[in-house]
């Protein structure tokens, strides 16, 4: 039979097929392939034995969180406490663009800022906005509930956003374990300790623990670069086909830069992404170069 994995807790994996539900285990052979379920697979599994057999094409997959055939990725971004972070966003939306991806971009705690800091939180969104990216608050439950219908979307975001809340929110029968930020640590507690499809309004969406960390794992710096819009729509008028955008003379998108059409942050969190890039590199030689002692 076919079904769809929407849980995941250790070795077990709730498997949805029509309207029932089934907990299997997976083939030994999985392991020995190197493949692991995930939670959004599409799988053949036998009823009778309650056992994963084989693991369907995926269209796409994330690392962190572990999950994949998605359409959509719901960002959650807290406007304060913990304070809305430019350079996680643009990393987020780098690597969603990256995967195919659709984003969503939430903003919670709107109502923690100052009359200046909304102002300004006015212009983060209109300019997100301008690239093309759905920009919501948390008040608005039906206009998330209209883009959630029919999808797979991951619920993604740093700990102490307001994920858990969000959902709630949208549907109180799901009745989410919620935690108070830590003002010590600047950020929330994972309350959300695995990767689940919550079903809520012919809509499934992941709820996944909590991070404040990704990394360009399987992106190299051409991928990076790609991956900001700005830069994809005013390519052909660098000077160089392949321009970085960084030292190059006549480069348009510096250019954009300068005259502010193009957001200084998302230029600097660019060059930050390429260094830390060049840095994993840098570490993985050193690891090779160690383990060939």
């Amino acid at each position: 039979m076919v079904g769809q994995i929407i849980c995941n807790i250790s070795n077990l994996y709730r498997v949805k097929y029509g309207d029932k539900y089934i907990e299997c285990t997976a083939r030994g052979k999985f392991k020995n392939e190197n493949l692991k379920p995930l939670v959004g697979d599409k799988v053949i599994f036998d009823k009778e034995k309650k056992l994963i057999i084989e693991l369907l094409p995926r269209k796409n997959e994330l690392l962190r969180p572990p999950i994949c055939n998605i359409d959509q990725a719901l960002i959650v971004m807290s406007a304060k406490e913990p304070n809305f972070d430019l350079y996680l966003l643009d990393k987020m939306i780098s690597i969603i663009n990256y995967n195919n991806i659709n984003t969503i971009i939430c903003i919670t705690k709107l109502d923690l800022l100052s009359s200046e800091e909304g102002n300004k939180m006015d212009e983060y969104i209109k300019y997100y906005q301008k690239l093309g990216y759905e920009v919501l608050t948390n008040e608005q439950t039906e206009k998330i509930h209209s883009l959630l219908k029919n999808k797979i979307t991951v619920l993604t975001g740093q700990s102490g956003v307001g994920k858990s809340t969000l959902l709630n929110k949208l549907d109180n029968n799901l009745n989410l374990k919620t935690s108070k930020i830590s003002h010590a640590l600047g950020r929330g507690k994972h309350t959300t300790r695995h990767v689940e499809l919550l079903e809520t309004r012919n809509s499934l969406i992941a709820d996944t623990p909590g991070f404040s960390s990704l990394d360009f794992y399987n992106m190299d710096k051409e991928s990076i670069r790609d991956s900001i819009i700005e830069f994809e729509n005013f390519k052909e008028e660098c000077k160089y086909r392949d321009c970085f955008h960084l030292k190059e003379d006549d480069c348009k998108i510096k250019e954009l830069v300068n005259d502010g059409a193009i957001l200084k942050s998302r230029y600097l969190n660019y060059q930050k992404f390429l260094k830390e890039k060049d840095d994993e590199v840098d570490q993985n030689i050193r690891i090779r170069s160690i383990k060939k002692r």
